[in-house]
């Protein structure tokens, strides 16, 4: 491998690191402010008129994302995936009509459960100022990890694991 590829690989890393810091960061102090209590809720009607009761057997996440957000749309496939083995139920806030969110989760091959923040109400609740947010409680709805802004799968699934025991 050339001097050149080692210093362009070299710097990738560095800046990369780098970046995972910064967004590390930003995302704590965003959550600074969120709601930390445990999770009272227990049922949700969901944008195709079901109601949606929340299991007290295993961890759940809570995710409050919108149509409109950039970061969203990138973590949007990865909520997909969680909900195919965990419990996970999310919020759209400010996003529109049940039909508009419903044409948007067909469009994007979505089909995670989602209840219609339409008004912003359940994210006033929350505190949420930043989006997409995400919360997992334990099986007994205490809060273990809140993230503000983009998460991976693994780290979901990771933060799912660790909430399970």
């Amino acid at each position: 491998m050339s001097d050149k590829i080692k210093k362009i690989l070299k710097n990738l890393i560095k800046y990369t690191i780098f970046f995972i810091i910064v967004l590390n960061f930003v995302s704590y102090f965003k959550g600074l402010d969120l709601k930390k209590e445990k999770f009272s809720i227990q049922s949700f009607e969901l944008i195709d008129g079901s109601n949606y009761e929340i299991k007290n057997d295993k961890p759940l996440l809570v995710n409050f994302w919108a149509t409109w957000c950039p970061i969203c749309a990138l973590e949007e496939q990865n909520i997909e995936e969680l909900s195919k083995g965990f419990e996970v139920i999310t919020i759209a806030t400010q996003s529109g009509s049940n039909k508009e969110i419903e044409a948007y989760l067909k469009d994007k091959n979505l089909s995670f459960k989602v209840v219609n923040d339409e008004d912003g109400v359940l994210s006033q609740k929350f505190n949420i100022k930043a989006f997409p947010t995400t919360f997992i409680y334990d099986k007994n709805q205490n809060l273990k990890f809140s993230e503000v802004g983009y998460s991976s799968t693994f780290g979901l699934k990771l933060r799912l694991w660790w909430s399970s025991f």
